[in-house]
């Protein structure tokens, strides 16, 4: 498995000078080969290496022909990433992508690592740059084999984002299969009976709207620095937030013996759900990929498999008796076998039996269900 470590970089001013040159190189030979991928609707590397190198050589030959080769990737990369998050627009005309202080990809011939010394390709020659390596980054590159790498430049400073490929993790030796809720105002509820409340960060999040449409309509000058100065802020404190209640969820199915955690598909669920425009805006400001995508890499990490299923009436139908039931707000009622329940956690346990039945090879030989003969 494959995992990224951030590794902040120690440079003098020189050095900053020397990347930025790179960098801004870069960005102008990946806008110089953008054109070329869109008209030829080519999103693939070796085919855009044919249309695109030889101009592009031409064109910055302080570049260096790897590096030229790293930026047809870049190209190659963004246009695959643009059409996975917008598939019907692979068909129209291409759009433009715009490459302005992106990040500089480097591979085994453009990097090299020695210790604490970081070698790295510049338009003047190669330089060594010191890195602050922590013990979680030393844990990674003591068990992992170090592969591509991004330079990012972010708030006057360096990073070096750096994959490792790590070995597979052992299987988790239970057999349980836990189901996780993702919602909005709890952000997750497991089968276990765990509940990760969402209440706190809603209104945070709200407290960031209401002080973004203040300086938006503000308009001073003031109030754009200031706009400026806390972007970013709140996706950030998500990010963190969903980095703990993955951490968390993972626990719990260790915890509690699961060698599978079973989730929710919730592909499009935007645009599947008609409200008002106050509740279109917290769907769209609602992180739950992101959530799912922390779960996902964390239980790899663990051993554990996670599985996808159809939520469809996952939060209406009794996890016992298999009736529909009654949902009001977080109470669940079932008029048939009589239950009470708290909805999210009934909806956990709905995808938990979902997710076994994806775990079987095969469906049960015996249906525990079936109507009673006439008499």
């Amino acid at each position: 498995m494959k995992r990224t470590i951030s590794i902040k970089l120690l440079t003098t001013s020189e050095q900053n000078v020397a990347l930025e040159d790179l960098q801004k190189e870069f960005n102008a030979a990946c806008n110089q080969i953008v054109p070329l991928a869109a008209a030829n609707k080519c999103a693939n590397r070796v085919a855009l290496h044919h249309i695109s190198y030889y101009a592009v050589r031409e064109t910055h030959p302080a570049l260096g022909s790897q590096m030229v080769c790293n930026a047809i990737k870049g190209v190659a990369d963004a246009y695959k990433t643009f059409f996975a998050n917008n598939p019907k627009k692979r068909r129209e005309k291409w759009s433009p992508l715009t490459f302005k202080n992106s990040s500089v990809h480097y591979d085994a011939r453009t990097y090299s690592m020695k210790g604490n010394v970081l070698s790295l390709f510049t338009l003047s020659g190669r330089i060594k740059v010191a890195m602050r390596i922590g013990d979680f980054q030393a844990s990674y590159l003591a068990k992992g084999k170090i592969k591509e790498a991004e330079l990012i430049h972010k708030r006057n400073r360096w990073y070096f984002n750096l994959v490792l490929d790590l070995p597979d993790a052992t299987p988790n030796g239970g057999d349980g299969v836990m189901g996780v809720d993702i919602g909005e105002n709890n952000l997750a509820a497991t089968s276990t009976g765990a509940l990760f409340g969402g209440g706190q960060l809603s209104y945070e999040r709200d407290k960031y709207l209401a002080l973004r449409r203040r300086l938006q309509c503000n308009g001073s000058k003031s109030a754009r620095q200031l706009l400026a100065k806390v972007s970013g802020r709140e996706a950030r404190h998500v990010k963190h937030v969903n980095h703990e209640v993955s951490k968390a969820i993972v626990a719990e199915a260790v915890k509690n013996g699961c060698s599978t955690i079973a989730m929710e598909n919730l592909t499009n669920i935007r645009k599947h759900i008609k409200v008002g425009r106050k509740m279109r805006t917290r769907l769209h400001r609602w992180a739950f990929r992101q959530l799912q995508n922390f779960v996902a890499y964390k239980a790899e990490s663990a051993g554990i498999r996670v599985v996808f299923v159809d939520p469809a009436y996952t939060s209406q139908t009794c996890s016992v008796c298999g009736a529909l039931g009654n949902r009001s707000r977080h109470r669940f009622s079932c008029p048939s076998c009589g239950r009470l329940a708290h909805a999210d956690l009934n909806a956990g346990q709905n995808i938990a039996s979902l997710g076994r039945t994806a775990v079987r090879s095969t469906g049960a030989v015996s249906r525990p269900n079936v109507a009673l003969p006439l008499k």
